[in-house]
């Protein structure tokens, strides 16, 4: 088995043991079984820009924090030097986003640490200590169904407790694991309050659960969590522990136009004068 670089190097250095094998290849990355000390760990080894798609790239990379205002420039631009610190910070977003989630309380892989390009983190196993199979792949009773959907639900709402979106998340990134649903693949990890499709992004994501566990319990098709959480958060009424019902009466309420303009304006003005202080900071 022919190794990508980053994961040689980790070889060379003692950070990993020994490579067992290559799990999975995708777009994004390719992840391999690793053995540090006794314990069994993943290594995700991301490709390089050249190999990768950056299809919808910058959708999901709105508000993001950039270091600098350097950086921000040369990202738009998508000079070479830009491209390198957009490809430094797509790689970085997932390792974030397991740590900040994580500490939240969100049942996802726990990282061990980010190498070279080469995130080491928790493997996901089965009941027997198997690799754990992807949602899509297990066939689930009704009952097992609805208590999986509700765990995924109130894990979304902790993602969005914490500010972030999966914008992703389907039965294709949801694992089987031995203690139930662990969510993975977070690259894409939206800033739920800075991106302004941060809602619609929601919104797939809990429709893509609901529809996969609505094979098994048909009733979950009529709920409408993701215009209840979405509704509370921008309340700033959020919370980890918040008990939804998964009913949404929608507010057809006329809108101002005068404060619809208004807010236009403001947030030009905003730009404008964003856009100077960068220009005296270049300076």
């Amino acid at each position: 088995m022919k190794l990508p670089a980053g994961l040689q190097e980790l070889l060379d250095e003692g950070i990993i043991d020994a490579v067992t094998r290559q799990l999975k290849s995708g777009k994004e990355a390719s992840v391999y079984v690793v053995r540090c000390g006794t314990e069994t760990r993943c290594a995700k080894v991301y490709k390089d820009m050249a190999q990768r798609s950056f299809q919808r790239r910058a959708q999901y990379q709105e508000g993001r924090k950039v270091r600098g205002s350097r950086d921000a420039r040369a990202m738009a631009k998508s000079t070479r030097y830009g491209r390198k610190e957009q490809e430094t910070a797509w790689k970085n977003a997932e390792v974030d986003a397991l740590y900040r989630l994580t500490a939240a309380g969100v049942r996802v892989p726990q990282p061990f640490g980010f190498f070279n390009g080469v995130l080491i983190m928790e493997m996901v196993t089965d009941a027997d200590g198997d690799s754990a199979p992807r949602l899509g792949e297990v066939e689930l009773s009704p009952e097992v169904a609805r208590n999986y959907h509700q765990f995924l639900i109130a894990q979304i709402v902790r993602m969005l407790s914490a500010g972030l979106i999966h914008g992703d998340l389907s039965q294709f990134n949801v694992l089987v694991g031995a203690q139930g649903p662990v969510i993975i693949d977070l690259p894409q990890a939206v800033d739920a309050a800075g991106n302004n499709n941060g809602f619609a992004m929601l919104e797939r994501d809990v429709t893509n659960i609901t529809e996969t566990l609505g094979r098994f319990a048909p009733e979950l098709l009529e709920t409408r969590f993701a215009d209840e959480m979405w509704a509370l958060f921008q309340q700033g009424e959020l919370t980890p522990e918040a008990a939804l019902t998964g009913i949404h009466i929608k507010d057809d309420t006329p809108a101002d136009l005068d404060q619809v303009v208004s807010a236009i304006e403001d947030a030009r003005y905003q730009e404008m004068a964003r856009r100077e202080r960068e220009a005296e900071a270049a300076g």
